[in-house]
């Protein structure tokens, strides 16, 4: 049996799999297609050998492409300047170049747009990357971060959130107690994000607190987004479901929640409450001020790229970093604005 060098080369992953240099080439990058079992096999050798693929200039001593790699589900709503705003001042400050790939629309094994090809490690935001390139990329020893998203038990990937569950309860059980709200809606995020799981989780915790039996009805599709929230108001409205609050899941779909409120003449908050999640500037602005859980969304993309530096400079990172979250009281919710306004 061939000894395995320390360090394997791509002719040795080539060999190993039985095929040319060209085509593991072509599964690194991504970029021409390539049979899916054979390139199954590019990736198997490239695991079991350990093989760290570099660019012809990073086979030097440094290795080093001096750039952070980030990837997204998307970039469009009110939340994402803020998350882009604290990665890109500490990534500036750490003295790297920062380049950034959304994966909305792309297809499962098109991703590597960015990864270790071109950057010398990764922050993934949740739901942005499959689960089998994250092992890909965590086998070859690749520095990752995780934003918003747990990795499985397998991978030791550190993390970086918010208290969604403690927020959460916090809001719904002002509701509850302050102004005796008990039909109140939760406006869930897109499938399988954990930000929204965790809210919801909070939200029924606040209801089996106060022994407000639990309403499936009053469980909907809010997205995180501002038109599915203002549509699925307008359907709730149509279909005679009735509430006397909202907890719309995030500011942004709270603002879609508004809106089809006013189109239905219901008067926030005398009507209806209406509170969000993570106080994006314009949740002050808005009329009435939307009360909101403040979350240190800027402060997430600082930490994740201190904690990918550790990574970067061989140190040890924090396996999980879990951020507090704040009530944060204005007119929505039905208090006056003398109220803990802020």
């Amino acid at each position: 049996m061939k000894k395995i060098r320390k360090y394997a080369t791509i002719s040795d992953v080539a060999e190993h799999a039985g095929v040319s240099i060209a085509t593991v080439s072509r599964v690194l990058t991504g970029n021409t297609p390539v049979i899916e079992e054979t390139a199954e096999r590019v990736r198997a050798a490239i695991a079991e050998l350990r093989f760290v693929p570099r660019t012809a200039a990073r086979t030097l001593a440094s290795r080093k492409t001096n750039t952070i790699g980030l990837i997204l589900s998307e970039i469009g709503g009110a939340f994402f300047p803020h998350l882009l705003k604290g990665i890109e001042a500490e990534v500036r400050t750490a003295g790297y170049e920062l380049l950034i790939h959304s994966t909305q629309g792309v297809r499962q094994h098109q991703h590597r747009a960015v990864g270790e090809h071109n950057t010398d490690g990764l922050l993934v935001f949740t739901s942005s990357l499959e689960l089998d390139e994250l092992k890909r990329l965590h086998s070859m020893n690749f520095p990752l971060v995780l934003m918003h998203q747990t990795p499985p038990a397998d991978l030791n990937i550190p993390v970086i959130t918010i208290e969604n569950k403690d927020g959460a309860e916090m809001l719904v059980s002002h509701l509850i107690e302050k102004h005796g709200r008990r039909r109140i809606v939760y406006m869930q995020g897109p499938e399988g994000h954990e930000d929204s799981q965790w809210r919801e989780r909070g939200y029924r915790e606040a209801l089996e607190k106060h022994n407000i039996p639990f309403d499936p009805i009053l469980v909907v599709k809010g997205e995180f987004d501002e038109e599915q929230a203002s549509s699925t108001m307008q359907q709730m409205i149509a279909d005679g479901i009735e509430f006397d609050a909202v907890f719309a899941g995030d500011d942004d779909a709270a603002m879609g929640v508004y809106r089809a409120l006013k189109l239905t003449s219901r008067i926030i908050p005398d009507d209806v409450a209406v509170v969000g999640f993570d106080d994006i500037q314009f949740a002050r602005y808005i009329s009435p001020a939307l009360t909101t859980i403040r979350a240190p969304i800027e402060e997430v993309g600082r930490e994740a790229v201190r904690q990918l530096i550790h990574l970067l400079n061989g140190q040890q990172a924090q396996s999980l970093v879990l951020m507090r979250t704040e009530l944060v009281i204005r007119r929505s919710c039905g208090c006056a604005l003398s109220d803990h306004h802020q």
